[in-house]
C-alpha cells in the first residue's frame, strides 16, 4: 500500500501562524513549526510531506527557505529522505509509549482523581432505579436474555433520535454495555487484524485501546487550530484503505470542540466514496454548555453508525449504551455479540427507559452544574498557571491544556506525589504524541477542583526550572 501523503493546504492549516512567534531566520521558524507538529502527533509518523517546490509556493516563501528547513529537520532526525519517495516524518528516538490506562480504582486513598472525566450520578438516577425495580416483576418470568436489548428501551432511544431530527426505528438500535462495548462490537463485525481505522488525533484513549486490541492499526489525522482537517480526513480515507473511521464529533474528548454539520456531511460523503464505515461517537452529545446544538442537520447516509451512552449524561455506573445503524448491520451484530456476552442487564435497561423518557429536567440540571465547574476551573487555571494555553470548550467535560514545554508525562508522575492523579497527553494519541498537552477534567466539586489546581501548580513548579520562558508555541490544538 502506498504511503500516506499530506497536501500543502493541510500543512498550512496545521502550521497556523508559524512566522513571527520566534526570532531567527524564516527557515528556522518553519523547521520549528514542523517539528512541533511532528512531536504533537498532528503530523503522524511515516507521513510523506509535499515536495519542496510545492510547499514553497503554498507558503509563499522561497524554495531555499523550505530546503533549509527540511535539511535541519533531517539533521535532527525528524525526517527520513528516501530517493524518489519524498520526505517522511519520524522521531529521532522512534515512536513513544502511550502510558497506562486512565481508569482509577473506586477507592483513591486521598488522591484527587483528574484522570477520569466522569461526573457523579445525576439526582434522577436513584429514582430511575426505584422505578425499574417496580417494573422488574413483569419481566421475571422471561429468560432475561436479549442480544439486541429490551424492545421498550430501543423504542425510547429511537424516539429520542426522532425528536432531534433523525427519524429512527427500533430495528436500527442495539443496546450495549456502554459505548466502549459498542465500539468493540463494531470492530469485531467490520474489521480484522491489520485493518486500518482512521481516527481524529488526539482522541478518546480507550477507543485507541479497543482498536489496538482488535489488532487493527489506527490512522491518525491531526486536528488543526479549529475544527477538523477535512482535506486530511479525505486523504486518509482514500489513501489508507480503512475499514472504519471513528470520530468524536460532539464535544470531542479531550479537546471539547464540536463538529459543524457541513463537516459531518463532507466526511460521510468521503467515506461513502471510499466504502468506509464511519462511526460517530455521541456519548457527550447532551453536554452542550454554550447553547443548544443540532447534530443531525444533514441527511443520514447508509453505512453511518452512531454510538450513544448513558454514562456521561447520567452516570458512569449505569453501564448502558447503544448502537444506531441500518437494520442489516444491527441484525449482523447479534451473532457476533454472543461470543462476548448474552445481553445487557435488564434492571439497567428499565432504569434507562425511565431516565430517557424524562430527561429534559435532569439534563438541564446536569449542564448547569458542569458549566459552573468549567468556568470555575478556567478561572483557577488562568490564575495559578498563567503560561498554560487553554481555550474554553463549548461542551463536554474537560479542558485540553497546552503546556510551554514537553513535560506532560513527568508532570503526571510528579503530581502523584502531591496527591493528584492525572492522565498525560500521550494517552490520547499514538506514537507518543502530545507530551506538551494535558487533559484537565472539570467533573469534581468546586472545592476539590480548587485544591486540585493548587496541587497541580505545586507539581508544575517542581518541574519547571527557574527562569524558563513562559511560551515558545507554534499554534494551539484547541
Amino acid at each position: 500500500m502506498s504511503p500516506r501523503r499530506i497536501s500543502p493546504a493541510s500543512v498550512i492549516r496545521l502550521l497556523g501562524a508559524w512566522r513571527g512567534e520566534r526570532t531567527g531566520p524564516a527557515y528556522g521558524q518553519l523547521a520549528d513549526g514542523l517539528r512541533l507538529l511532528i512531536l504533537d502527533g498532528r503530523l503522524p509518523l511515516d507521513l510523506v510531506l509535499p515536495g519542496e517546490r510545492e510547499l514553497a509556493q503554498a507558503l509563499e516563501v522561497s524554495r531555499t527557505t523550505v530546503t533549509a528547513a527540511m535539511a535541519r529537520l533531517r539533521d535532527d532526525g525528524f525526517l527520513d529522505r528516501r530517493q524518489g519517495a519524498g520526505a517522511r516524518t519520524r522521531l529521532p528516538s522512534g515512536p513513544g509509549e502511550r502510558g497506562a490506562g486512565t481508569l482509577a480504582p473506586l477507592e483513591t486513598d486521598g488522591l484527587l482523581d483528574l484522570a477520569s472525566a466522569a461526573p457523579p450520578a445525576s439526582e434522577a438516577v436513584h429514582g430511575a432505579y426505584a422505578a425499574a425495580l417496580s417494573m422488574l416483576p413483569a419481566h421475571l418470568p422471561q429468560t432475561g436474555y436479549g442480544a439486541l436489548g429490551l424492545l421498550r428501551l430501543r423504542e425510547v432511544i429511537a424516539a429520542r433520535y426522532a425528536r432531534r431530527g433523525l427519524p429512527t426505528a427500533p430495528e436500527q438500535i442495539m443496546v450495549t454495555n456502554g459505548a466502549q462495548h459498542a465500539l468493540a462490537l463494531m470492530l469485531r463485525l467490520l474489521a480484522g487484524p491489520g485493518d486500518r481505522v482512521v481516527i481524529d488525533h488526539p482522541t478518546y484513549p480507550h477507543a485507541i485501546d479497543a482498536i489496538q486490541r482488535a489488532s487493527c492499526r489506527a490512522v491518525p489525522v491531526g486536528l488543526p487550530d479549529q475544527g477538523w482537517d477535512l482535506e486530511g480526513v479525505t486523504a486518509a480515507l482514500s489513501q489508507s484503505g480503512p475499514r472504519l473511521a471513528y470520530f468524536i464529533a460532539d464535544f470531542h474528548n479531550p479537546t471539547g470542540r464540536w463538529m459543524a454539520p457541513e463537516t459531518r456531511a463532507a466526511i460521510a460523503a468521503a467515506a461513502r466514496r471510499s466504502r468506509t464505515t464511519v462511526i460517530f461517537d455521541e456519548t457527550l452529545v447532551d453536554l452542550w454548555l454554550d447553547g443548544p446544538i443540532q447534530p443531525y442537520a444533514f441527511e443520514d447516509v447508509e453505512g453511518l453508525v452512531r454510538l450513544g451512552s448513558m454514562g456521561k449524561s447520567f452516570w458512569g455506573g449505569l453501564r448502558l449504551g447503544w448502537i444506531r445503524a441500518d437494520p442489516q448491520t444491527i441484525q449482523a451484530l447479534g451473532p457476533r455479540r454472543a461470543s462476548i456476552d448474552l445481553g445487557t442487564p435488564l434492571l439497567e435497561q428499565l432504569a434507562a427507559v425511565h431516565l430517557l423518557g424524562n430527561d429534559e429536567a435532569p439534563l438541564a440540571a446536569r449542564r448547569g452544574l458542569v458549566r459552573g465547574r468549567r468556568d470555575g476551573l478556567l478561572a483557577l487555571m488562568a490564575e495559578r498557571l498563567p503560561d498554560w494555553r487553554i481555550a474554553s470548550p463549548p461542551g463536554g467535560l474537560s479542558l485540553w491544556a497546552e503546556l510551554p514545554s514537553a513535560v506532560s508525562s513527568s508532570l503526571v508522575a510528579t503530581s502523584e506525589r502531591f496527591g493528584l492523579r492525572l492522565a498525560a497527553g500521550p494517552r490520547f494519541g499514538v506514537d507518543g504524541a502530545f507530551e506538551r498537552f494535558l487533559r484537565v477534567p472539570y467533573t469534581l466539586p468546586p472545592e476539590d477542583l480548587a485544591e486540585a489546581v493548587d496541587r497541580l501548580a505545586m507539581a508544575y513548579a517542581r518541574l519547571r526550572p527557574t527562569g524558563t520562558p513562559a511560551r515558545a508555541s507554534m499554534g494551539a490544538v484547541v
